[in-house]
């Protein structure tokens, strides 16, 4: 039988595939992944182009919602405390209507519905980080700002646009109403409604009144509408972001399948490869040695 004497190429192969084995262990116990490169697996990484760009979108339309979900919900409070106040003054008014008040009365039900003009006002002014709810397309300055050159008190420094987000593929949704639809429409005018109110009760004329109590209460109603925009807009918010939750969990299953490992598996065959790799260290570092004597030694 021939025996190999010359024993360091095939202890120098098993050395580089036995480092080999171990480094690919390694890497996917710390990554979770098999595949690092195309070259891993072709097929999967071809699969995984896809994957990767589909999660992208998926994430901004998550983050999209996210950014606007709070603003849609922040506004709908806002006009629910405005429907609150206006109810309010509309009862006021009412009692202001009555002819037997006196004109210390009617003052202090004007100095009411004044504040609660100016309480309307704040809310059709509400920011949230520094954005503005009720500008339109406008977000970086107050909507409302006091004016005495208008009859209403108030100038309306937003424009009348509104903003709209992308929810999904092909999927946008309107997130705002312009405060010039809301509060100083021309057919319905939450604040010149007030501003009307005002006066009549200072002026005590109980027909200017009651018409100004009726304009407060047709806002009213007008208002509301707006509500239900809101509501409908965070509903379809939410439904949307569900929907993408449940994307996410389809497309990370996706990915695991793909590209994952099993990470009990995973830890199994590290724990084999560094055993086998440290066998073969122990066996080169006993055997390289003397086989490199054998190629020094000179014969005496």
């Amino acid at each position: 039988m021939r025996v190999n004497t010359n024993m360091v190429p095939d202890i120098l192969a098993d050395l580089q595939q036995s480092q080999a084995t171990l480094n690919i262990a390694l890497q996917e116990v710390s990554t979770g992944k098999s595949v690092s490169q195309p070259s891993d697996n072709p097929a999967a990484s071809a699969e995984m182009v896809s994957n990767t760009l589909e999660t992208a979108n998926v994430d901004q339309y998550t983050n999209n919602i996210t950014n606007v979900l709070a603003n849609v919900q922040q506004a709908s409070s806002a006009l629910s405390s405005v429907a609150t106040a206006l109810t309010q003054a509309v009862s006021l008014g009412t009692e202001g209507a009555n002819s037997t008040n006196s004109s210390t009365s009617l003052s202090a039900l004007a100095q009411q519905v004044q504040s609660i003009l100016s309480a309307v006002v704040s809310d059709a002014n509400t920011s949230v980080s520094g954005v503005y709810l009720f500008g339109g397309t406008a977000t970086g300055a107050a909507p409302y700002t006091a004016d005495s050159s208008s009859s209403t008190g108030y100038a309306y420094n937003g424009n009348d646009d509104s903003n709209s987000v992308a929810i999904g593929d092909n999927l946008s949704i309107q997130v705002n109403l312009p405060g010039s639809q809301i509060f100083s429409n021309s057919s319905n005018n939450v604040i010149g409604a007030l501003s009307s109110l005002v006066s009549a009760l200072q002026s005590g004329d109980t027909s200017q009144i009651s018409a100004a109590t009726s304009a407060v209460s047709s806002a009213i109603n007008y208002v509301s509408q707006a509500q239900g925009f809101y509501s409908n807009a965070e509903s379809q918010l939410n439904s949307q972001e569900t929907y993408l939750q449940q994307d996410t969990v389809t497309l990370t299953t996706q990915e695991n399948n793909l590209v994952g490992v099993d990470e009990a598996q995973a830890a199994t065959e590290l724990s084999q490869a560094e055993t086998a790799n440290s066998a073969i260290l122990a066996a080169a570092a006993k055997v390289l040695p003397n086989t490199l004597l054998n190629y020094l030694s000179v014969p005496s």
